[in-house]
């Protein structure tokens, strides 16, 4: 099995992202074979690691899941790779309660080296206080160095260097202060879109980040030793596909793990694709951005058409957030209403006057089976909210509003599951 380390920060907007990602290009682009990991729910950055490394970026999530399932999952993933480079979430330390769900607790459950990048902009020998509390904070995190960001200058690095020799604690160099990467923001996330930047990336962390050391890093990181997993076999079943739209934006994300775990799966693309469902036992209805490409979906109405004589005559269907919101009945923006699929009776609203940030872990209970997921979006509703069948909490256990619909053999929730039902 590969090995690997985790990346992460005091606090989000540290760089962790910025270094993650090219590193991930600076070690594929040396004939490594990288396999990428995203702690917590996020599915964003996972999209441009797996665009980096060629290979599915997989989630690790201690509340979505079990400690021993991410140990499965970090091995099975990196297997036959050459190094595994985890990316954490937030602040090491920030979890949904406590350091509870953090990247620390990633780190610990895996028994992974942490890199902790740090910014360095307008700071010198004060980093000594804050990197010394994160080294002596936890001692069963192992921090094994740092790389710095947003260095001013060779001096500046200089310094920067002094306070880790007096800590103890390896410096990996530092990424230099430079306009051209500084992240533009984009709707719900950043802009990963490959452009110039991205050379300029991998060649400064080639230049000023040990990178050979990280890779030296990698073979003292303890392996697992496990059987590889397999699918489960259903021999004398009929094969029967699950389908799923799938396409850049409108409905782009997905936990790869909820893929694999499928069996005989085929994508579409809604905004072009008409798709035949006369075999399809399950479609998948993921969540993106379909208020951002409505003319293309209300173009393609005979893809609604279809999707909808599927739902009336009792297909099954699993939507989740923009996924669901391609269901209802009409979706209105600060250009118009947009008629869309009409299988459930509402309306959503995403104009720029109602955006409302729902966020956060959420779970329920349903027909005896308890399910856990993620929640992020800013639009809502318009009118009156859907009556739920049944209560959502998030990880505090505090109830949520957050409804769970049902309609005839369809499924509907604002809520992106971590592991999809295996009936309604």
């Amino acid at each position: 099995m590969g090995c690997g380390f985790l990346i992460a920060a005091p606090n989000s907007g540290s760089g962790k992202t910025t270094i993650a990602r090219g590193l991930m290009a600076l070690f594929t682009r040396k004939g490594y074979r990288v396999q990428p990991f995203k702690c917590g729910p996020d599915y964003i950055d996972t999209k441009f690691h797996a665009a980096v490394c060629g290979r599915a970026s997989i989630n690790l999530d201690t509340f979505m899941t079990t400690p021993e399932h991410v140990r499965e999952l970090y091995d099975r993933y990196g297997r036959d790779a050459d190094v595994c480079v985890v990316e954490g979430m937030m602040g090491l330390f920030d979890g949904y309660d406590r350091d509870r769900g953090s990247s620390a607790e990633i780190a610990r459950v895996l028994d992974l080296p942490v890199v902790l990048v740090v910014d360095a902009k307008s700071a010198a020998y004060s980093m000594a206080a804050l990197i010394s509390g994160f080294l002596n904070f936890r001692k069963d995190v192992r921090i094994s160095g740092v790389i710095f960001n947003r260095v001013g200058s060779a001096r500046h690095f200089a310094m920067l260097q002094q306070v880790c020799d007096d800590l103890g604690v390896q410096c990996y160099g530092y990424l230099p202060k430079k306009a051209e990467l500084e992240q533009g923001s984009r709707y719900l996330g950043l802009d990963f879109s490959e452009k110039p930047e991205s050379k300029l990336l991998v060649e400064l962390l080639e230049e000023h980040v040990e990178w050979q050391r990280l890779m030296e890093l990698t073979s003292k990181t303890r392996s697992m030793d496990k059987p590889v997993y397999t699918m489960p076999c259903r021999e004398g079943k009929p094969i029967q596909r699950t389908l799923i739209a799938r396409n850049d934006e409108s409905f782009s994300f997905i936990y790869q793990e909820n893929i694999d775990r499928l069996e005989n799966v085929t994508f579409f693309d809604p905004e072009r694709d008409v798709p035949c469902l006369d075999d399809v036992v399950m479609l998948y209805l993921p969540g993106g951005y379909p208020e951002k490409h409505l003319g293309a979906l209300v173009k393609a109405e005979a893809t609604r058409c279809a999707i909808r004589e599927y739902a009336e005559r009792g297909g099954r269907i699993i939507a989740e957030c923009g996924g669901m919101m391609y269901l209802c009945e009409k979706i209105v923006t600060d250009e118009g209403e947009f008629p869309v699929c009409g299988v459930l009776p509402y309306s959503i609203t995403a104009r720029r006057q109602d955006r409302k940030l729902s966020l956060g872990y959420r779970r329920f209970t349903l027909d005896g089976k308890e399910y856990r997921g993620h929640e992020f979006h800013y639009t809502q509703f318009l009118g009156e909210m859907p009556k739920s069948v049944t209560q959502v909490y998030n990880a505090k256990g505090e109830p949520v509003p957050t409804p769970v619909i049902r309609y005839k053999n369809v499924l509907a929730s604002y809520t992106h599951l971590y592991q999809l039902p295996t009936r309604n």
